[in-house]
């Protein structure tokens, strides 16, 4: 055969054969393309563009519980792992809506955290929509979930605590009636009714403090504060208190500038720091009140020569009506409620407080406050006057 003819024919073969390598390398990309967009699916822009301002993370799943888009607040809040639901209940509740094609909503909790482990409550609602898509909205109401079970423990301890009093009052009145032609005992239960009464009121007293202190803005009435005459004005009225067990109450240091605050709820938290050293300190000792200052802060202290606080205690007892001991508490007229108003007060004025105490060696609180700088204090001094607690 013709060598020339044998070439043309092998020109020909290979021409066919690439012809056919690129219609099969096409037809592959067409496939492979359908495939990723059955395996990769997505929602369209503008049911996108609303999820985005609803304000909840979301998760949109496809039939198969694969994540087809999910919020950054999603994978923040630990339900979603790249394109995986890890949350078994949130799994199990997507198949509820799907089977039965209605809403299903629930309270879960998630815990988060390997060392330090945190407990997170999430408000679910999955409702399934067209093209078998779900829609799962999260809501973090761990905070909320918080408040609500502080203000129920709140309300189930003012309960507790009101009883006693309460109670003690009608048994001491109905204790004078019966005793009437006794003027001893009329006497002795009279003290006692005062007594009870007195708790009461500081009690209640206490409550409507700790309310004031929870309100957005409790620092409306704040104005430049003398430290010095807020620690003269609350020795004053402690004096008499302190003089009933032979308490000898002093003051040291001066502050050379001013804080800026509330002076009423500034004023009740030195004077809670008192009464509490006096009441928990034996008789003939002293309390000494004593202030001093860095370039940032004014420390107020108060250092009393008790008892002292155990450590494991100390972490605690700034909690509402938390007592180390309960019986000498309610003997000493506590309420509970004092440190607790102290650390709020703090709180509302960028400060803090803190304790040192040991065992048999007393206690001591010390209040921080951030201190107005001189060239602050001097413009406001223009239009401010200088006050302390009343």
């Amino acid at each position: 055969m013709d060598p020339i003819l044998i070439a043309l024919i092998f020109i020909m073969v290979g021409l066919a054969i690439g012809v056919l390598s690129m219609w099969a390398v096409t037809k592959s990309d067409r496939e492979r393309a359908q495939w990723a967009d059955i395996e990769e699916p997505s929602i369209q822009d503008g049911a996108a563009e609303v999820l985005a301002v609803i304000g909840r993370a979301y998760v949109v799943v496809d039939a198969v519980d694969g994540v087809v888009q999910a919020s950054p607040g999603a994978y923040a809040l630990g339900l979603v792992r790249g394109h995986t639901i890890v949350c078994e209940e949130m799994i199990e509740m997507i198949r509820q809506a799907r089977s039965g094609g209605t809403i299903a909503e629930r309270e879960i909790s998630l815990i988060r955290g390997v060392t330090t482990k945190s407990t997170l409550v999430i408000d679910l609602r999955v409702a399934p929509l067209r093209d078998e898509y779900i829609l799962v909205l999260a809501d973090d109401r761990t905070e909320i979930a918080r408040v609500q079970t502080i203000r129920n423990d709140f309300v189930a301890n003012v309960s507790h605590e009101l009883k006693t009093p309460v109670g003690a009052i009608g048994l001491m009145a109905e204790a004078i009636e019966s005793s009437s032609d006794d003027p001893e005992s009329v006497e002795y239960f009279s003290q006692r009714l005062q007594k009870e009464s007195r708790r009461l009121a500081s009690l209640v007293q206490d409550v409507i403090e700790l309310s004031r202190l929870q309100s957005a803005d409790v620092v409306r009435q704040s104005q430049l504060v003398d430290v010095n005459d807020l620690i003269t004005g609350a020795i004053d009225r402690n004096r008499i208190t302190a003089e009933g067990k032979n308490i000898t109450l002093s003051s040291q240091g001066w502050a050379k500038h001013l804080v800026h605050g509330d002076p009423e709820l500034l004023g009740t938290a030195l004077r809670n720091l008192i009464e509490n050293a006096i009441r928990y300190s034996p008789e003939s000792t002293h309390v000494t009140v004593s202030v001093r200052q860095d370039e940032e802060n004014i420390y107020i202290s108060v250092t009393d020569e008790g008892n002292g606080i155990a450590r494991e205690e100390q972490d605690r007892i700034f909690e509402r009506f938390y007592r180390i001991d309960p019986a000498r508490s309610r003997q000493t007229g506590g309420t509970g409620l004092g440190l607790s108003i102290v650390k709020h007060v703090m709180a509302q004025h960028g400060g803090e407080v803190s304790l040192e105490s040991e065992v048999g060696q007393g206690s001591t609180f010390t209040m921080s406050l951030p201190m107005v700088d001189e060239q602050t204090e001097h413009d406001l001094l223009g239009s401010e006057s200088v006050t302390s607690a009343p």
